[in-house]
């Protein structure tokens, strides 16, 4: 009898655990984050108050309302005279396949109460081929407020608790497309930015077009755009060559709009974002395998997706779930070349897990070399490659690391080999010979270089090999201040030393206002994110997507000239990329580089 009361509780002990360890689940992964901060999200939201008051002696110069073509180089500051020549005209060259971008500018010395536009189709003159309106998408440029870099001006790394130390300003940055109208006050400008996305089977030629101006549906104004799409194509941006690493924040998503973790509504508002991202070319899927891989270093902290469980005998569980979906749903999206795990190695290597003997969340402290180290990973990458088998992602899975030491990575290394030799390794860090050989995605600092011979082993071994950015570059980068050319800029620099391509840790890490404040208690303005809410894109995304198609280009222009034995074309090309240097910043900005560039490419067209 004793025996079946032991038996009877020892049962109960264990379905009570199983029972907690299920409600810990759907804890963790629904209700366990920071408390959701209410951001407005509805497609009218103010903007802050301008720092800068206008010139009222530049601004008397200004009689009634102005509309021109600008240039997508330029942040046209918001109560400032915009230093163009007026042009009515526009004409734009596109492959097919490209994204080609403009944008107008608005000034006035009155009140415009309802501002609005609309695009007409661009058509050829005969009337045959029509590019439709709805290839086109467009929006008004908003302002958003920034900082700059740190005071040395080389770099904009470290904390920042205090924003009146550094100059803030209102910057043109966001493109809000959900807006049909805005007002405009008296001595402001206002931008328009348009993206024509030219299909594959556009039939090459001249389409022309108008943008008309409108202000309470009365016509203030028109301008002509013209596409010239001349015979040569771009690949689908799911084909691109090009390697875009831009890390994912799904939990910044589920607090911006309040929803529970994970939920149908949270998927609902991930969409438009990811998708966002997908259209760009992004090839890799961010994932978090432990609690808090980077801290709390951004607004909204990683949480795991997987669910590690300790069982009363000592062995381990795992719950998938969450991953499983979370990798599903990106795919689904045509996000599927490359899922990135991380990080077996976090910055307070403090391990987080489920504890079935205590019913409670317990922490391990241990670091790469330790045995307690081995005890926890060893068990948990046998599973996980298991389980990636299963599923069908193990030759596109990586266990992915940031900025860790050499001799870390080594110890770290030896565990994964152990657990499975066949385990893919990314890095994003500084480059090591000793390792290199170990690392199949190996993302290294802009600053530095792979050596050649290195490089075009990889190349043989079809291993990825790109340089990043991060807050330590002040040029070039994407601040919400930085030279919206430098962009641009990378996709040339990146081609000409033939690396892979790009990565940028933050793709939506949002601060806690982003629409309005892109400053952050951490580095530049900007530096934790690239887009806006609501899938609202921004000069620096369209810019970046510019830079990535310049770098499909050269490619493509590259095979033509080797396959024809053009070495006059190769030659012409290598001296369109030999302009751009690293050394050439601060003195010589990104869009005076680029510019120059983008006119000498027209001729190779």
């Amino acid at each position: 009898m004793k025996n079946r009361k032991l038996y009877y509780w020892i049962l109960k002990y264990v379905f009570a655990s199983f029972l907690i360890f299920d409600i810990f689940v759907i804890y963790a992964q629904n209700n366990s984050h920071q408390n959701i901060i209410d951001t407005n999200l509805k497609s009218i939201y103010s903007e802050l108050p301008d720092t800068k008051l206008p010139d009222i002696k530049q601004w008397s110069h200004v009689k009634g309302t102005y509309i021109s073509w600008g240039s997508t180089n330029t942040r046209y500051e918001k109560s400032t005279v915009p230093q163009i020549k007026v042009a009515l005209k526009n004409k734009l060259t596109a492959w097919k396949g490209e994204r080609v971008s403009a944008q107008a500018v608005i000034w006035t010395s009155n009140n415009i109460s309802s501002l609005s536009y609309e695009l007409t189709d661009l058509k050829m003159k005969n009337g045959n081929h029509i590019l439709h309106a709805s290839a086109i998408t467009s929006g008004f440029v908003r302002y958003v407020m920034t900082d700059e870099l740190n005071k040395d001006k080389k770099g904009a790394c470290g904390t920042r608790p205090d924003p009146t130390l550094f100059d803030s300003s209102l910057v043109a940055d966001p493109i809000d497309h959900h807006l049909k109208t805005i007002s405009v006050n008296k001595m402001n400008s206002q931008s328009i930015w348009i993206s024509c996305n030219i299909p594959v089977e556009t039939m090459h030629g001249l389409y022309q077009g108008e943008l008309i101006i409108k202000n309470n549906n009365k016509i203030i104004g028109r301008l002509n755009l013209e596409i010239q799409v001349i015979n040569k194509s771009l690949p689908l941006s799911e084909n691109y060559s090009f390697h875009l690493d831009l890390w994912q924040n799904p939990f910044s998503v589920a607090r911006v709009h309040n929803v529970n973790l994970w939920s149908d509504e949270h998927f609902e508002a991930l969409r438009p974002v990811m998708k966002m991202l997908a259209d760009a070319g992004q090839k890799v899927i961010t994932t978090s395998i432990i609690h808090k891989p980077w801290n709390a270093q951004t607004e909204d902290y990683f949480e795991t997706m997987i669910t590690w469980m300790k069982r009363a005998d000592g062995t381990w569980l795992y719950d998938y779930t969450i991953f499983d979906k979370w990798v599903e749903f990106m795919m689904s999206l045509g996000i599927d070349k490359q899922i990135n795990c991380y990080t077996m190695v976090p910055w307070a290597l403090n391990f987080q897990y489920y504890d079935q003997a205590t019913n409670s969340i317990q922490f391990i402290k241990t670091a790469p070399g330790d045995k307690a180290y081995e005890e926890l990973w060893l068990p948990m990458l046998k599973s996980f490659s298991k389980h990636l088998k299963d599923k069908g992602w193990f030759d596109i899975s990586t266990i992915a690391m940031d900025e860790r030491p050499m001799d870390v990575m080594q110890k770290t290394i030896k565990i994964i080999r152990k657990a499975d030799p066949d385990f893919k390794i990314s890095l994003a860090g500084n480059y090591h010979s000793e390792i290199e050989t170990d690392i199949y995605d190996y993302s290294i600092s802009l600053s530095q270089k792979f050596p050649p011979e290195v490089l075009a082993r990889r190349k043989n071994e079809n291993k990825l090999s790109t340089y990043y950015t991060s807050c330590t570059h002040s040029n070039p980068n994407t601040f919400t201040f930085s030279d919206p050319a430098e962009s641009v800029w990378l996709g040339f620099y990146l081609a000409k030393d033939d690396v892979d391509g790009f990565l940028r840790w933050a793709y939506n890490s949002w601060v806690k206002n982003p629409l309005v404040d892109s400053r952050f208690r951490s580095w530049a303005a900007g530096d934790t994110y690239l887009v806006y809410p609501e899938a609202r894109s921004s000069i620096r995304f369209e810019k970046l997507i510019e830079g990535i198609q310049v770098y499909e280009k050269i490619k493509v222009l590259t095979n033509i000239y080797i396959e024809n034995k053009d070495e006059k074309g190769l030659k012409k090309l290598n001296d369109i990329l030999s302009l751009f240097r690293l050394e050439d910043f601060p003195k010589v900005r990104a869009d005076k580089t680029v510019e120059k560039a983008l006119n000498l490419m027209k001729e190779l067209d």
